[in-house]
């Protein structure tokens, strides 16, 4: 599975804020409890207010940072701290020159409701699963006894990363689970061994799942009887920016040559190398625009061709200007066992900003977008796809695909997520009642 990489210097803006904004402690070695205990003389609140469907606080377990890449997570967690408190839990990848674990709280301007919590733990420690598993839900602990204390009480359990579910399962005294799943992360290169253990226990326990592509949906149903799929959402406005004429094109695409091949995204095991590097043979006046961090794949091994350019990670406010400049929008993924169950979010971001999109065939973009998206069953076939788009964009094609980016928004899935949450909070608070108000 990827966590999002290792960083040895802080941003700018970490460093400028004051020891106020910033909480940072080294980890000491100990055991942890079972359970946050509460304060004494606290006493636990009524069964009714337990399970409580308004503004309950929601506790993430992601292993991805929050000022990564902008994808799900960051979409419906942005969308979910308008009505929830947020605690965003987060571990980035294991730093060498750690010798031990850190804990940071760090603020999150645009959205004050959101906290991040970011651990890293050394490199020498990461492979030690029970050490990590105590040090974690003991730090989380500490930091709701502490800093935080009383500001995520009785909270819903929210889990992107399965490897975190011994460590906090039952012992948060949350009301209720959720599992998001977004990829199938046991396929991924360097993923734990344990992690379908993992993820078959935090299926069990869930009381919610949601997962983000059909196939994915099919695996996971199978074991959670409440379990729905929602898949990728869109923020029109915001990707509808690159069909603004007052849209300015970024000088880094302005002036790579006539015809733009471009795509913006996690690079990975998940891209097909071989057929980027036939692409930019195709023509040499195409320009095939890479935007996006590289991880997992070291920069010696990524093709070179004078008319492909890798630009690096752009931030998510500037991607409608980049994609303006894009003759083509690019999905060019290998059909590999890390493919086998992404739905990707950019094909949704594509159509809003009215451009073509040539895709290889991955299963979900043929079943969910077959009818927007172009579909390349080869690299011959993507190449003259694109060739194809080049020559002339079709029209109906672009049409189709910004009315079903319009049907698609963020806010729409996220308020039939929190419907679906609600719904198992009432039928734990009818158990409760019915138990005499034990949890």
């Amino acid at each position: 599975m990827s966590y999002a990489p290792y960083r040895s210097d802080s941003s700018s803006s970490e460093r400028s804020n004051s020891a106020k904004q910033h909480f940072l402690t080294r980890v000491k070695d100990s055991k942890t409890s079972d359970r946050i205990p509460r304060k004494k003389g606290t006493p636990r609140a009524k069964a009714k207010a337990l399970f409580r469907s308004d503004n309950y606080p929601i506790i993430v377990h992601c292993h991805l940072c929050w000022d990564w890449v902008w994808q799900r997570p960051q979409q419906f967690l942005s969308r979910l701290s308008q009505r929830h408190p947020i605690l965003f839990v987060e571990t980035m990848g294991p730093d060498p020159q750690l010798v031990t674990p850190s804990v940071r709280i760090l603020p999150t301007p645009d959205y004050p409701n959101i906290t991040r919590v970011r651990l890293q733990f050394p490199a020498w420690r990461w492979g030690q699963s029970v050490y990590v598993d105590r040090t974690r839900r003991r730090v989380i602990q500490e930091a709701l006894l502490g800093p935080l204390a009383g500001q995520f009480e009785d909270a819903v359990q929210w889990f992107y990363d399965p490897m975190t579910v011994t460590a906090f399962a039952g012992h948060l005294g949350e009301i209720a689970t959720v599992y998001d799943c977004m990829d199938e992360l046991s396929k991924f290169s360097e993923a734990h061994p344990e992690l379908a253990r993992r993820e078959a226990e935090l299926l069990a326990r869930a009381d919610v799942v949601f997962t983000g592509g059909r196939k994915l949906y099919e695996a996971k149903s199978r074991h959670n009887a409440n379990c729905h799929f929602y898949g990728c959402g869109v923020d029109v406005d915001h990707f509808g920016r690159a069909r603004d004429v007052e849209t300015l094109v970024p000088a880094g695409v302005k002036n790579l040559g006539p015809h733009v091949l471009g795509y913006f995204g996690v690079i990975d095991e998940r891209i097909d190398y071989e057929l980027l590097a036939k692409l930019a043979d195709a023509n040499p006046q195409w320009s095939v625009a890479m935007i996006g961090p590289v991880i997992k794949v070291r920069e010696h091994a990524l093709p070179k061709r004078p008319n492909l350019h890798w630009l690096g990670q752009r931030p998510y406010a500037e991607l409608p200007a980049y994609t303006k400049a894009f003759d083509v929008c690019l999905m060019p993924f290998a059909l590999n066992e890390a493919t086998e169950y992404i739905n990707p979010t950019k094909a949704l971001e594509y159509m809003a900003t009215g451009k073509n999109v040539v895709s290889s065939a991955v299963s979900d973009v043929v079943h969910n977008f077959g009818s927007v998206v172009k579909v390349a069953r080869s690299h011959n076939a993507f190449i003259l796809l694109c060739r194809q788009a080049i020559a002339g964009a079709d029209a109906s094609a672009i049409k189709r695909g910004l009315k079903m980016a319009a049907d698609n928004s963020w806010d729409s899935i996220v308020e039939k997520m929190e419907a679906h949450i609600d719904d198992a909070l009432a039928r734990k608070r009818a158990a409760t009642v019915k138990g005499g108000g034990k949890r």
